[in-house]
Order: structure tokens, then sequence, then C-alpha cells
């Protein structure tokens, strides 16, 4: 038997991350006696919370954990599920999961499993320092503004380092939970449930659903300055040196400020400005790839496919065919 704790953490949790753990897991369990493997329950699941009542959404839902952390002195799994809003302050509000946390993987040997910006929490216990983890792409940047100790692997939807797991943004985390549950169950029992919950199964890749709109939360002016003229002429060929005169500022110089204030260098800032124009002109309009091409400020078709599929998982044929409704008609 494996005794699963997920947690219910207080002020803004997601709930979806919080009852989708727990029906799979329940699922799992009702599966295996049902088909002989198991007598009992193989997952023992509690909610676990750090106090006896969690209130989400305004009031809309409220959880009851069955344990407290205090309650608990050993498990095997940790399922550290997602917290939303201010992060910072939603850490400090569940601040008393952390040394917990640290506590059960270092004398128990549990494995711990962050579902999308629950990396958040994970991270502060420092069981990620110099491994490497997943989390929404919408909190990339900010992530690895303060842990940058961690290799954050924005794209992918699962990570795995001995025994610390995490997954990418919002319901990819239903991804993680089978990669969880193939490991301890089987193949076999991770593909029934994927077909019952109907989740695309071995989905590894996030990228295509990013959009990227820049951090601008900095107060360098410079640099701010500089992203929005990339933003606004992001057609034309620009290159770092004219941003760096523009700004007044060594180039050197430049390309430290802007990768701390925005955690790229200013040639991925600029790619990625390119791409997610593309993208957008490749879900609206009928332009053929060499005209988005064209009018994002590429001429070579092999460079433009490269980085195209670098930024969003797909090529750009395969990305106009899946989102761009009039193609799909054709």
């Amino acid at each position: 038997m494996k005794h699963v704790s997920i947690l219910v953490p207080v002020g803004e949790a997601v709930l979806s991350s919080i009852v989708g753990s727990y029906k799979i897991f329940r699922k799992v369990n009702e599966f295996l006696i049902r088909t002989g493997r198991q007598k009992d329950d193989y997952f023992h699941i509690d909610l676990v919370g750090l106090q006896q009542e969690t209130s989400l959404y305004n009031g809309a839902f409220h959880v009851h954990p069955t344990k407290t952390i205090h309650q608990i002195e050993k498990t095997d799994l940790i399922i550290v599920t997602s917290i939303t809003g201010d992060l910072k302050k939603e850490i400090k509000n569940n601040y008393d999961f952390v040394p917990w946390i640290k506590e059960q993987r270092i004398r128990n040997n549990a494995e711990v499993a962050s579902l999308c910006t629950g990396a958040f929490l994970l991270a502060e216990t420092g069981l990620l320092n110099g491994k490497s983890c997943a989390t929404h792409w919408v909190a990339a940047d900010a992530f690895k503004m303060m842990y940058p100790q961690i290799n954050l692997l924005g794209e992918k939807v699962i990570s795995e380092d001995n025994g610390i797991y995490s997954s990418g943004g919002a319901f990819s985390f239903l991804n993680l939970l089978l990669h969880l549950v193939e490991k301890y169950c089987g193949r076999e029992t991770a593909i029934w449930c994927s077909k019952m919950f109907e989740i695309d199964f071995d989905r590894n890749d996030q990228s295509q659903f990013v959009i990227f709109k820049g951090q601008k939360e900095h107060t360098d002016e410079p640099v701010k300055n500089a992203q929005l003229f990339i933003e606004n002429n992001f057609g034309e060929k620009i290159s770092v040196e004219d941003l760096a005169n523009m700004a007044a500022i060594s180039r050197r110089n430049f390309v430290r400020r802007f990768k701390k204030a925005t955690a790229n260098t200013p040639l991925e800032y600029i790619q990625r400005v390119k791409i997610e124009a593309a993208k957008k002109n490749l879900e609206s309009s009928t332009n053929n790839i060499s005209e988005v091409m064209y009018k994002v400020g590429y001429n070579d078709t092999k460079a433009f496919r490269n980085i195209f599929r670098k930024h969003s998982g797909l090529s750009p044929i395969e990305y106009r065919n899946k989102y761009n409704r009039e193609m799909a008609k054709a």
C-alpha cells in the first residue's frame, strides 16, 4: 500500500488539482480491486492541510482535509497542488508545508510531485536545488528569477529527477498523475485510466500553448523601452547592438540587464516576439508560410522553421493546421 498525501493549501489554491488528484487515485483503487489485482485499496489517500477547513474561490467551495500535517508521521508520496494569485503571498501563507515536505523527503524518503505552480512551494524546500523541474509557462519567468539555482524546463509537461516530479501548466498535471500511476501500477493501468478520464497519453511538451507577452514587471526603464521597441518593430531586422545604442548602454551591460529584467537574452526576446506574431498570423489568416515568415522579419525558410519549432513544439504548417479553423476546413 502507498500512502498519498494530497496537499490542501490555504488561500488561493486551485481546486481542480486537489479534486483531480483525489479522483484519479481513487479510480485506480477501484480498478485494481475490480480486476482482482488488489484485495484492498493500493493507495491510501489523505487530503492534508494546515487547518481543518479551507475556503476557496471567495467561499464558493470548502475543502475539509482528512488530516493535518501534524497528524501525518509518514507518507510515501506528496502531491503539492497548485497555488495561484500573488505567488509570493501564497507561498508565505502556506510556508508551514515546507519543513514538513522536506522532513518527509529526507527522513522517510517520500517522493514529491508538484502540480503546475505547486513547483514554487516545492522550490522553497531546497529539494529542487541543482535539479530540473517544470511549471506553468505563465509563471516561468517569475520562477527563473526567484529560483535561479533550479533548471526550469519551460517546455516540459513532466519532469522527473530521482523521486521528485513536476508538471507543466494547468490540466497537464493529469499527465503527471498518469505517469505516477504507470510507475506504481504499470502501463496497462495507466492506459485504462487515460481512457476513463480521456487524457491524451504520453504528452510531453507544452510549448504549443505558450502565449509570450514578455516580462515587464520590473523597473529597468531602458530595458522596458527596448522591449517595447522590439514588440513594435518585430518585422524589421533588429540587432542587439542597435538596442544597446538606443539605451546608451554598453552591449555587455545591456545584455546583462536585459536578461536580469526579463529572464531572456535580447536575442531570445526578439525571437519569441517574432514567433508569437507568426503564431497569431497562422491562427487567423490564410497567408502561406512564406508570407508569414516575411511579415515577421525572417527570410530564411529553414531558420524560421527551426526557430518556430523550438518555441512552439510544432512546425509552422502543423501549427496552422491545428489552430486555424479555416485551414482545418480546407
